[in-house]
């Protein structure tokens, strides 16, 4: 019984409803009188259709009608040359994009040769510049070695005067320290005036001065 109710029920539901159809909007109503042309004396014209663009647009859609002279949309000979300028820049010839191109890949081969010319030098120089790190970091190892015996006799003799130990980082030690330096100094000053006495001792036993008077000739009898 449901199913003739929901038959019954669909008719008076398609028989209430009108079927649907097509719409089709009207064209639109052109404007009477003619073209539109603003006016530049009324406060109420908008500013953009006083500017060339909308005269160019006038003059493409009604053609003569619009009353808009041709020669006034074409650009001043300054504009012109400023489009072209920005057509040359932003939109190059084939020639122009080639010679780009080839001075670009020009460019980059020059960088990738002094690249790898760089590289080669560089190795080459490898085994000199290892040699040479080995050799810095061994003087540094002794010259820490020298420095830490140097501290280590220095904390002994400081210990031995004062009778206790002594901080290195305390200022007696640091006095003891240019103590010693200044006698090491002196010592190393009177060592060398002693070799160039020595130098010159030996210099004049090797050479010695003629006697006055041997040199002559014997007198006759």
């Amino acid at each position: 019984m449901a199913a003739p109710m929901r038959r019954a029920w669909l008719g008076l539901l398609r028989a209430a409803v009108p079927a649907a159809r097509s719409y089709h909007a009207p064209p639109p109503r052109r404007r009477a009188g003619g073209v539109y042309r603003p006016d530049p004396d009324d406060p109420l014209t908008p500013a953009w259709q006083l500017e060339p663009a909308y005269e160019a647009k006038l003059y493409g859609r009604h053609g003569s009608a619009s009353g808009v002279d041709p020669a006034r949309l074409w650009p001043s000979p300054g504009k012109l040359q400023e489009l072209e300028a920005e057509e040359r820049e932003w939109f190059p010839g084939l020639r122009e994009m080639e010679a780009a191109l080839d001075k670009k890949e020009q460019e980059e081969e020059r960088q990738r040769v002094e690249r790898e010319k760089l590289i080669a030098a560089n190795m080459a120089k490898m085994p000199q510049m290892i040699e040479d790190w080995r050799r810095e970091k061994a003087a540094r190892k002794e010259k820490e070695r020298e420095d830490k015996a140097r501290r280590e006799r220095l904390l002994a003799e400081a210990q031995e005067r004062f009778g206790h130990k002594v901080d290195h980082r305390s200022s007696k030690f640091q006095e003891l320290v240019q103590e010693m330096e200044k006698k090491q100094r002196k010592e190393l000053k009177l060592k060398k005036k002693q070799l160039k006495e020595e130098a010159k001792k030996k210099a004049a036993a090797a050479d010695p001065e003629p006697v006055p008077g041997s040199a002559g000739a014997a007198e006759p009898a």
